[in-house]
């Protein structure tokens, strides 16, 4: 299969997902605790007034038409306006989107080429570096991202007071202009990420390892840091590339809770924020955006592993 057909067929399956995922999402909405109605109109409305309210949200309408509303506005690029404050979805995505995507690509510039030397060096190792080493990241990757944010907060900004406790933006700023507040949801992030990872890239490297291309090159006397650059990575290219799109994969979950542990300005903050309000419209446009995202980042990943897996079976 060609690499256009195989991304067709991967973009095709994404965007069907993509629509079963926002049925979803649109279908959970229906299900937080509390009630929309109450949190706009006020738990000491009247019955009348709470159902003026909710004619004007238009909650009084089945949900299948609602749904088919939202779908049709999503496909022209609306995706509604949140109860709270009437601000578009789009709006807040364009402007908060950008700052998780931010903190998300920092994390990856740390966080890859530490797992990819930490992988490297569990993969070819089975003596005591490579024990202390898996079982650091087994013992990592198992710690609530909270608690990992808690423990550098009480060391790095209460015992060493180095950093600010939360990352403080300037109002009309970006992260970047206060660059120290990056750091504490970068490090949160980056642990979390090179625990996971380390731990998929060992297991490239290690079956990598065992092939008997590898094996050849050994008795040929290839070793240390030849056998890993020319022989060892070109056959975890794949495997690796994929290991860092599940990584991905799994900060985007973790981006939400640390972006509130942080007070960090992200769309997993206005997720979080939207839930507590009952924003269903809020809620509904950001958890598609980040699904859409999330299925962005493995489209980019197939393909990528796909073009490495090609080129290393023509060698």
């Amino acid at each position: 299969m060609s690499l256009v057909a195989f991304a067709g067929r991967r973009l095709a399956g994404a965007v069907v997902l993509l629509v079963l995922l926002s049925a979803v999402i649109f279908a959970a909405t229906a299900v937080l605790p509390g009630d929309a109605v109450s949190a706009v109109a006020g738990v000491d409305a009247s019955e009348a007034q709470r159902a003026d309210v909710r004619a004007e949200l238009g909650l009084d309408r089945p949900a299948a038409a609602r749904y088919a509303d939202w779908v049709a506005g999503a496909v022209r690029g609306d995706l509604g306006r949140g109860f709270v404050g009437d601000r578009p979805v789009t709006e807040v995505l364009a402007t908060r989107l950008p700052n998780s995507l931010l903190l998300a690509g920092l994390t990856l510039a740390v966080t890859a080429p530490l797992a990819t030397l930490l992988g490297l060096w569990t993969g070819l190792r089975s003596g005591a570096g490579d024990r202390i080493v898996s079982t650091a990241a087994q013992t990592l990757a198992a710690v609530p991202e909270f608690v990992v944010a808690a423990l550098l907060v009480a060391v790095l900004a209460v015992w060493l007071e180095i950093l600010p406790r939360v990352s403080v933006v300037p109002l009309g700023g970006t992260p970047l202009d206060v660059p120290h507040a990056l750091i504490l949801p970068v490090l949160t992030l980056s642990a979390v990420g090179l625990a996971v990872a380390t731990r998929l890239l060992r297991a490239s490297v290690a079956d990598a390892a065992a092939t008997p291309y590898c094996e050849a090159a050994r008795l040929n006397g290839v070793r240390g840091v030849r056998l890993a650059v020319r022989h060892i990575l070109p056959n975890a290219a794949a495997p690796a590339v994929q290991a860092l799109t599940l990584t991905t994969g799994a900060l985007v979950g973790s981006a939400v809770v640390v972006e509130n542990v942080f007070d960090y300005p992200g769309i997993g903050r206005e997720l979080q924020l939207a839930v507590a309000a009952r924003d269903i419209p809020m809620v509904q446009g950001i958890a598609t955006a980040l699904a859409g995202v999330m299925l962005l980042v493995l489209l980019t990943g197939d393909i990528c592993a796909r073009l490495l897996g090609a080129r290393e079976g023509h060698r």
